[in-house]
């Protein structure tokens, strides 16, 4: 999501009184508290941008970690009246940046630390996992953690945790792999000590997985998706609005198009619980896109329904027959090229 998985150095933001009036005679009513130290209006500059200020997110204590809050937004909700999934993902995106951001990295959306920048090196999304227990509503609080750590040799990892704000509950989480590419070449390259250096310092010191690995649906290997599918759609347009600061097509956007090719009858009938999306190739502006989907069976509905719960779902399907899943493919229409490999794991709707 986004170009950067990297981690944060950091200082405690300042708080904001948000409120009329100015000097530190205001009286009025205390708005917005939004960090740790309140600061009369007028009261003068503090430390930082005013959206550092403002921001409702700062390190954990130990610094190895970074939350933040959100407000769901009324054109953030969808058919369900709740959250779509593009808008939890925009959210993992923009919580992300707002970790690396905080130490000083790149602001340029790929998130780099110095020796990357030198050598023109940038993250790149390898897959993305997300598992919703819970949609929030319109006007509903969450609260997002993430961390990175190091993975292997050839890249890193960044995780997130998403919780009920008004509650504790956590309704959902996420881990994602990078790769490191070389911007000019846009070849691939292994993590070198002096990059590894730079980000590990702020990495939990033990492994620390939002997703436990054990029987994780986070690590099944994706087939491809063969001709012919069971349901498509074709020629699908990158749009101006979909493109990123960098010139890309943004990640967010794949999710978007896989869903374009299910059938309307699960939309209409399910609520997406997992997805798990596998980067193959970049998406430029101007590609034509096809979209295919296929039913995979579930073979084994039971463990995916312990899975979740030892997740910390209470969502998790309660009828193994009403889970359905599928496999999907972005691909470059005219030559085939695969830009993305996914699945997908739907619930039975509720009554409302």
């Amino acid at each position: 999501m986004g170009r950067g998985p990297i981690l944060t150095r950091g200082h405690r933001r300042n708080a904001v009184v948000l409120g009329s009036g100015s000097g530190s005679s205001y009286k009025g009513p205390i708005l917005a508290v939004v960090s740790d130290r309140v600061i009369g209006s007028g009261s003068g500059s503090a430390s930082g941008t005013l959206a550092d200020r403002l921001r409702l997110g700062s390190l954990t204590e130990d610094g190895l970690s970074y939350k933040e809050r959100f407000i769901v937004r009324c054109y953030e909700v969808g058919i369900n009246k709740t959250a779509t999934v593009e808008t939890i993902a925009n959210l993992l995106q923009e919580v992300g940046c707002n970790h690396a951001q905080s130490v000083g990295f790149s602001t340029d959306g790929f998130a780099t630390t110095p020796t990357m920048r030198k050598l023109h090196l940038i993250w790149v999304t390898a897959r993305m996992h997300i598992e919703i227990y819970k949609y929030p509503a319109w006007s509903d609080v969450i609260e997002i953690e993430t961390w990175c750590q190091g993975e292997g040799r050839i890249g890193t990892r960044r995780d997130w945790i998403l919780k009920d704000h008004a509650t504790g509950q956590v309704i959902g989480r996420a881990t994602s792999k990078w790769v490191m590419m070389n911007e000019d070449t846009r070849r691939l390259q292994k993590v070198s000590d002096d990059v590894r250096d730079e980000y590990l310092v702020y990495c939990p010191r033990e492994p620390r997985l939002a997703i436990p690995e054990e029987n994780s649906s986070s690590l099944r290997r994706i087939p491809k998706l063969e001709d012919p599918a069971d349901h498509s759609k074709l020629g699908l347009v990158p749009r101006r609005a979909d493109l990123d600061m960098n010139q890309h097509v943004n990640n967010v956007t794949y999710i978007g198009w896989v869903l374009e090719s299910l059938p309307q009858e699960i939309i209409d009938s399910h609520e997406l619980q997992t997805i798990t999306l596998d980067y193959r190739r970049e998406c430029q502006h101007d590609d034509i896109v096809d979209s295919l989907t296929s039913v995979e069976p579930v073979e084994d509905a039971e463990a995916v329904s312990k899975i979740q719960g030892t997740n910390g779902s209470i969502a998790a399907t309660e009828n193994n027959e009403d889970l359905r899943q599928f496999l999907h493919l972005l691909r470059v229409s005219g030559d085939g090229l695969e830009i993305n490999r996914g699945r997908t794991e739907w619930r039975k709707k509720h009554a409302r």
